[in-house]
C-alpha cells in the first residue's frame, strides 16, 4: 500500500499528550509482521490495591485552586450556612469535594458514592468521605443571598479569563435552554420545549463571553419562565458586572436572539453602554416593510454573476420603541443559498429568503452585522458541552434552590478547569472537556505514604511539552 501524500495533520491524534507510543502500522508492514493479542488469562492477577486512583489529576488542580484562594473563598463565603460546634463537615469542605466531583466527571451527587472507594479522593475529602445524604441537606441550606453569592463567585472566575485575554472588543451571548425533567421537583413545570412536549422542565438562561467561551452569568428558571421584560434587571447587572471586569475600553456586543426583541432589554443594554444585535421577530408589519424595500446592495454572486446574498437598512419602527426613546437600527439581509432556519419568502417571482436584525450601531456595515449575528451560534455547543460533560440538566433534589446551587456548582467547576488549563496546560485549552479530563484529570496513580505524614503520588505523565 503507497503512504498517502496529502493525508490529513494527524495533531487531534491525542496520545501524545499522554506520552503514548506512536502508531508503529507503517514499520510493522515493512517488515512483514501483524500483531497477536496476548491471552489475557496468562496474566497472573495480584493482590488488591487500595492505594491507586483513578483522579490523579485533582492533586495538581486542587493545589492551583488553593493557591488561587478558592479553598478559601468558598470556607468565608458560606461557612455562615452551617455552624455549630457539632459540625465535622464545614460547608466549604463540602462544596469544595463537590467541584472535585464535578471536575472528575461526576454529574450528579450520588456518583460520590463511586468515589468513596478511591484512595486519592478520600484523603482529599479530609480522610472520611461523608454520606450523600449530608450533601443533599447542605445543598438545600442555600438561600437567595447565598445563591447570588455563589453565582458572582462563578462568574468572577470566567470573566477572570476574559480579562487576561485583554479584549477590546467583548462578545456578551445570552441564551436559555430547556433541562427536562422526570419527577416532582420544585419548579418544574410545562414549558417550551421542543422535544418533550409538555414534559415538566426547568428553563436556565445563561451568559457567555464568547471569545473565551467562558460563563459569566447564570439563573436558574421554572419551566415556563420565557425570555422577556422579567429578566431585564439581571442582564443589566450582568452587563454592568463585565463592564467593571473588562475595563472603560472594552467594547461590549450583546448578541441575543428573536427573544431579545424586547424594548425594554435593547433600552438597558444601551443603558449600560452595550450594543445590542439580535434577530427581529417577523411580524407582520416589519415582513411589510422588507416587502415594499427596493434598494439592496449586492454583497455575494454567484459564478454567473448573479447576485445571491443582499443587504439593506430598512426604514421601519415599532411604536414602542418610541416610548423608550429607542433609536433601533434594522438590517436586513437576503440571500439564495440560505439553506438553515426558518425560511421567509416575500417575493413571489424570486428565490430570496430574508431574515432582520435590530442593532444600536449605525457605523458597522449591514453585512458584517449579519454575520457577526451569526457567530452567536457558538453558544449552541457550549451548552451542549455543560448539558453533555457536565451534566447540567441533572439534578440532585427535589428542592428548587438546592438544585439552583448545584447548576452554580458546575458552572463554577466547569470555569475553574478553563482557568486551570489556560495557566498549566495552554496547548491543551481549547480542547473539549471530555478529552481535558481523560488526559489530565483522570490519570491513574498510586498514593503511597512518605517520610513522616507526608503522602507521594505517582501518576501517569503528561507530556511536558503541552505544560506552560
Amino acid at each position: 500500500m503507497k503512504k498517502p501524500t496529502d493525508a490529513p495533520s494527524t495533531w487531534k491524534v491525542r496520545r501524545r499528550a499522554r506520552e503514548g507510543k506512536r502508531a508503529q502500522g507503517w514499520e510493522l508492514q515493512k517488515q512483514g509482521r501483524r500483531i497477536r493479542r496476548p491471552d489475557p488469562s496468562a496474566i497472573r492477577v495480584g493482590a488488591d490495591d487500595t492505594s491507586l486512583t483513578s483522579v490523579a489529576g485533582l492533586v495538581e488542580f486542587g493545589a492551583w485552586a488553593r493557591r488561587l484562594g478558592v479553598d478559601r473563598e468558598l470556607a468565608v463565603g458560606f461557612g455562615r450556612l452551617k455552624t455549630g460546634h457539632g459540625v465535622v463537615y464545614p460547608m466549604g469542605a463540602q462544596l469544595r469535594l463537590l467541584v472535585d466531583a464535578f471536575i472528575a466527571g461526576e454529574g450528579r451527587v450520588l456518583g460520590l458514592e463511586s468515589l468513596a472507594a478511591d484512595a486519592l479522593f478520600v484523603h482529599l475529602a479530609g480522610g472520611c468521605m461523608p454520606s450523600v445524604d449530608i450533601f443533599y441537606d447542605d445543598l438545600a441550606r442555600f438561600d437567595a443571598t447565598a445563591l447570588s453569592q455563589l453565582e458572582m463567585m462563578m462568574s468572577a472566575h470566567g470573566l477572570a479569563r476574559a480579562r487576561a485575554a485583554r479584549l477590546r472588543c467583548a462578545h456578551l451571548d445570552i441564551d436559555t435552554t430547556v433541562e427536562c425533567l422526570f419527577g416532582l421537583q420544585e419548579g418544574a413545570v410545562p414549558g417550551p420545549n421542543p422535544h418533550y412536549h409538555a414534559r415538566p422542565s426547568y428553563h436556565p438562561i445563561l451568559m457567555r463571553v464568547a471569545e473565551v467561551d467562558a460563563i459569566v452569568g447564570a439563573e436558574l428558571r421554572p419551566g415556563d419562565t420565557g425570555f422577556g421584560d422579567q429578566d431585564v434587571p439581571t442582564v443589566a447587572v450582568w452587563i454592568r458586572r463585565a463592564r467593571s471586569a473588562l475595563g472603560a475600553e472594552c467594547v461590549l456586543r450583546v448578541r441575543i436572539d428573536a427573544a431579545g426583541d424586547c424594548a425594554e432589554l435593547m433600552a438597558a443594554v444601551e443603558r449600560e453602554g452595550a450594543f445590542y444585535l439580535t434577530k427581529a421577530k417577523m411580524t407582520a408589519d416589519l415582513i411589510g416593510a422588507l416587502a415594499a424595500h427596493t434598494r439592496w446592495h449586492t454583497v455575494d454572486v454567484d459564478a454567473f454573476g448573479e447576485a445571491t446574498r443582499q443587504v439593506a437598512t430598512i426604514t421601519f419602527k415599532r411604536n414602542v420603541w418610541d416610548e423608550h426613546e429607542l433609536g433601533v437600527r434594522v438590517v436586513a439581509v437576503r440571500s439564495r443559498d440560505r439553506d438553515t432556519g426558518k425560511q421567509i419568502y416575500l417575493w413571489a417571482d424570486q428565490d430570496w429568503t430574508v431574515q432582520a436584525f435590530l442593532t444600536n450601531d449605525w457605523l458597522g456595515a449591514e453585512d458584517d452585522l449579519a454575520r457577526e449575528y451569526n457567530d452567536r451560534a457558538g453558544i449552541e455547543p457550549l451548552i451542549a458541552e455543560l448539558k453533555g460533560p457536565w451534566a447540567i440538566g441533572k439534578v440532585p433534589t427535589a428542592g428548587f434552590d438546592a438544585n439552583h446551587a448545584a447548576l452554580l456548582l458546575k458552572l463554577l467547576a466547569f470555569n475553574l478547569l478553563r482557568r486551570f488549563m489556560d495557566d498549566r496546560y495552554a496547548a491543551l485549552a481549547r480542547w473539549r472537556t471530555a478529552w481535558v479530563r481523560r488526559v489530565i484529570i483522570t490519570r491513574a496513580g498510586r498514593l503511597l505514604r512518605g517520610p513522616g505524614r507526608t503522602r507521594v503520588l505517582r501518576a501517569q505523565p503528561v507530556a511536558m511539552s503541552m505544560r506552560c
